[in-house]
């Protein structure tokens, strides 16, 4: 008699009461399966099977569905993990710097595979696919934090304190120093809380300057900014001086005493000094629009973010009707920056057209290749300009709900987008009511579940749905028939994110520099330059008499030789196929191929 599968034991105490809250809290929303799972493993760590029955039936799906899900999802976990979750990066970057000897040795350490447990059950050892912190690679992340650059060395040191010991939460973009005094009206000293940063020991370095100064005495103003960019120079501590911000670094805890003893935060000279940081040649010859205001200002200050001209494309967008709103934007020539560039305009406008009571937002924050990071640089140093840009699109449209669509590879950006959003919305730029216009705009982020193909834009419609990420047919077109059946706009972090300047500074900013100058070519003088590319059917828009004549020209040889214009079309399988085959086969022999297997059926 072929034995009967155990029935699984009943859901512990604990686990029951996290399944239970996850549903209560998430069960009314749209799309709430992945919210659910996530809510679950958040508490408990993995999603125990017991829990599907539950979820199936508060959801009024199959248990066949809430399985395919949590199956087709890399994040979510069905078997319990260790104490300790440990992800190394795998993707192209940490791969190229190291990472695959880094994975080796976590392995033989650890004496376990992937998706493996030690046995004392402290640590779990999983892969992840680009954690966005490319340029301080390799990386790991154990728990919600990254560490990058780090060596076989380093990850044995880590493990020495990751057993039995608890993992200390990640600072979030909101957070002060672990330590010391920042009192306002002291020396501005700036230490970054982007990710990037935080991964090669910012957070330590900005406890270690605080305590410091408290040591000694010396009064300063601790703020918390993006990145620069200049990853190579992570942790870049700036001190603000009458002549503008001096850059030191890359400063490790060990540097900061010699740093005061050298008199940086009054601008003294020290190894790790770079003069003015605007002076770097890295940032001297860029003209930032976007990325504005990334690393000057505190992430999640609106008085810093109203000062530096925050907010003024929707105040300039609420005296606007949506026509005129998708006019600017569409004058303004901005196209998608995800990379197909379809102009952003045409897309507004078809869904403002688009028939139906409900419409919708969508940014595609799922930027999953490795070595493009741009889009969380920007959700954790200024998140207010998406958040901006996505609520002038939703009074474009006439869409009242938002979602941002996030990588779960991205804790950083999860909790300062949530944080900004409240800020937001308490200050009136969101809700029922936005910026005193009387239309409404709400903005939820929702978290993805390590999903690469959700990159794709009706993927992560079927995802924000709570289904599999799943390619969908088009037509129809998500801006016809998108999120839960509605027109909808989808644009990614960086369109949404230029939105704002265009409105706060007219239709003219964009032109000039839509595609960017194009490079020289070293080896040519200046008269004997590359031409700019054509777009494909310009020919034809600009030099019509010359498409005709061509046209005219082939209807005329097809007509006068049949054979010789058409003699593919006309004699098929006698003619074409028989001598291309010949032609191939002559060309494998050629270049000496012709004992390659051949395909069945042909050549």
């Amino acid at each position: 008699m072929p034995q009967l599968p155990a029935t699984p034991p009943p859901l512990s105490d604990v686990a029951r009461e996290a399944v239970q809250h996850a549903l209560v809290t998430h069960a009314s929303r749209p799309g709430a399966l992945l919210p659910i799972l996530h809510a679950i493993q958040d508490a408990i760590g993995w999603v125990p099977p017991q829990a599907v029955p539950l979820i199936a039936t508060a959801l009024n799906q199959s248990r066949a569905e809430i399985h395919g899900v949590i199956s087709f999802y890399h994040h979510f976990r069905s078997t319990p993990p260790g104490q300790t979750v440990v992800q190394v990066c795998r993707a192209e970057s940490c791969q190229a710097r190291g990472g695959k000897a880094l994975e080796e040795h976590a392995k033989r350490s650890l004496g376990i595979d992937w998706h493996g447990t030690t046995a004392d059950g402290a640590i779990s050892l999983e892969p992840v696919y680009c954690l966005g912190n490319c340029a301080c690679s390799p990386s790991i992340r154990v728990g919600d934090e990254i560490h990058g650059r780090v060596s076989c060395e380093g990850f044995d040191a880590l493990l020495g304190g990751l057993r039995g010991a608890e993992i200390r939460p990640e600072a979030t973009l909101a957070d002060g120093p672990a330590g010391g005094v920042s009192i306002p009206g002291g020396i501005r000293i700036y230490v970054p809380m982007d990710s990037g940063a935080l991964a090669v020991g910012a957070e330590e370095v900005a406890s270690a300057i605080a305590d410091e100064a408290a040591a000694r005495g010396v009064h300063i103003e601790l703020i918390r900014n993006g990145s620069r960019g200049l990853y190579w120079l992570e942790p870049l501590v700036e001190v603000e001086t009458p002549a503008g911000r001096l850059a030191y670094g890359p400063v490790t805890p060990g540097d900061v005493a010699a740093l005061f003893d050298a008199g940086f935060h009054t601008g003294g000279m020290h190894r790790l000094g770079h003069g003015l940081t605007e002076h770097i040649p890295f940032l001297a010859g860029q003209e930032r629009l976007t990325f504005r205001r990334v690393g000057i200002t505190r992430p999640l200050s609106l008085e810093d973010y109203l000062a530096h001209g925050g907010f003024e494309g929707l105040k300039k967008a609420v005296a606007l009707d949506g026509a005129a709103i998708v006019k600017e934007v569409t004058d303004s020539g901005l196209r998608g920056r995800g990379g197909a560039a379809f102009p952003t305009g045409i897309k507004w406008n078809t869904v403002l057209h688009a028939a139906g009571p409900e419409k919708y937002v969508v940014c595609n924050a799922d930027e999953g290749d490795s070595g493009t990071f741009s889009d969380r640089m920007l959700m954790e140093g200024d998140p207010f300009c998406l958040i901006e840009g996505m609520a002038i699109a939703g009074l474009a449209v006439g869409a009242t709900q938002g979602y941002i669509y996030l990588r779960s590879e991205y804790p950083h950006a999860f909790q300062s987008l949530h944080k900004a959003i409240d800020l937001a919305r308490a200050a009136g730029w969101l809700g029922a009511d936005v910026a005193g216009s009387g239309r409404a705009f709400e903005l939820e982020v929702r978290l993805g579940a390590g999903a690469y193909v959700c990159g794709e834009e009706t993927a992560m419609l079927e995802s924000l749905e709570g289904k599999r990420g799943v390619v969908r047919f088009k037509p129809p077109l998500p801006a016809i028939q998108g999120l839960f059946g509605k027109p909808t706009v989808i644009n990614n972090v960086m369109s949404l994110a230029a939105v704002p300047l265009i409105l706060a500074k007219g239709r003219g900013l964009l032109p000039g520099l839509r595609h960017g100058p194009l490079p020289r070519h070293p080896a040519l003088p200046a008269g004997r330059q590359p031409a700019p590319p054509r777009a494909r059917g310009e020919g034809l828009r600009h030099h019509p008499a010359r498409a005709v004549a061509g046209l005219r020209r082939w209807l005329g040889q097809r007509a006068a030789d049949p054979c010789r214009a058409g003699g593919r079309a006309a004699g098929g399988l006698r003619a074409g196929i028989p001598v291309r085959r010949a032609a191939g086969l002559r060309n494998l022999r050629r270049h000496g191929r012709h004992d390659r297997p051949r395909r069945a059926g042909g050549l």
